[in-house]
């Protein structure tokens, strides 16, 4: 079977790539020319050149391919132009849908996100968690809500899909890093002396890549399943990395509201840069405000989906990091940036 994998260059997209050559699938991986394509040095897949927002590109890329697993996305919490965001996940989503549907693909995994789902207060949000696109917190957010449900539209119209939403990856091969993966890198280089009341759900990369594979063995046609591990407050994922890097872990809890003149004068800065990342963002204290617990039930009992434990995750993370030189002052790297 011949299978087109889109965002096979990056940290999830290419631990499906991984995943899916494990089990003798031929993979072919549409990257941009820009790209770094590192992830995919060492592996036997086929590169094509294409992009999201090129929609001429798409359908030769879908030629002669069985199915289609859709991962890229532009994910970033801090973006000065939402528009190029919005084109990439949402419109460039719809177009490869819609080729894929007129190329008669047999089946399709779409990498959504628990970003689109609704969180419960002091509780546990599932896939059936009412939401609406006004409780999406910034353009990431909004613009993966609004890929979802085109593709939930699509389904309606015969478009044979399974949609997962992963939690919170972290593990090896995070290059970019994603804003997760700075956290882990942040942490273990003692940057984050202090942390806020907040929680994530943690999950090994290579498990979502395990339950990519599995939603399309076994999933359901137009259903959607989280792919999760752990619900963790931020303290208590400091706390696992300290223990990694043999630091004390933080023990002040920042005020969020001692926070937002922060945020505002990383933004200006960012904005006058132009190409920087703020320290903190006005978005992602308002996404601090809940626990953004999650729950694998349905993953686990429809597909067989496992994932390991976050400390195992968090520990693999900080590994890569260190081997590749960015786990600065940690008594582990050999020094980087």
């Amino acid at each position: 079977m011949k299978v087109l994998l889109t965002g096979g260059s990056g940290f999830v997209g290419s631990a499906v790539a991984r995943a899916l050559l494990a089990r003798g699938y031929e993979v072919r991986s549409l990257v941009r020319a820009q790209s770094d394509i590192r992830n995919l040095a060492a592996l036997a897949v086929e590169r094509v050149v294409g992009d999201l927002t090129q929609p001429a590109s798409l359908r030769p890329a879908l030629a002669g391919c069985d199915a289609l697993f859709h991962v890229a996305a532009d994910y970033r919490l801090w973006v000065p132009d939402k528009e190029a965001m919005f084109r990439a996940n949402v419109e460039g989503t719809r177009v490869l849908m819609e080729e894929a549907l007129t190329a008669g693909i047999r089946r399709v995994v779409y990498t959504s996100s628990v970003a689109t789902l609704g969180l419960v207060a002091d509780g546990v949000a599932n896939e059936e968690t009412p939401v609406s696109l006004a409780d999406m917190v910034g353009p990431y957010k909004q613009s993966k809500f609004l890929a979802e449900a085109e593709v939930q539209r699509l389904a309606r119209l015969g478009l044979p899909v399974v949609i997962v939403n992963p939690s919170t990856p972290v593990g090896p091969r995070d290059i970019k890093p994603t804003p997760t993966g700075r956290i882990v890198r942040d942490a273990a280089r003692g940057r984050m002396p202090a942390y806020v009341d907040t929680g994530l759900n943690i999950v090994h990369v290579d498990d979502v890549a395990e339950g990519h594979c599995l939603a399309y063995e076994k999933g359901r046609l137009g259903e959607r399943y989280i792919l999760g591990g752990e619900n963790l407050s931020l303290q208590r994922i400091l706390a696992l990395i300290a223990v990694l890097v043999h630091r004390k872990p933080p023990r002040v809890r920042l005020s969020r509201h001692l926070l937002w003149p922060i945020a505002a004068a990383s933004e200006l800065y960012a904005r006058a840069r132009k190409t920087a990342v703020p320290l903190v963002t006005f978005d992602e204290l308002r996404m601090a405000k809940k626990h953004m617990f999650y729950s694998s039930a349905k993953a686990e009992r429809e597909l067989g989906f496992r994932a390991r434990p976050a400390a195992e995750a968090l520990a693999d993370a900080v590994a890569w990091f260190e081997a590749e030189g960015l786990a600065r002052n940690t008594g582990l790297g050999r020094g980087g940036v």
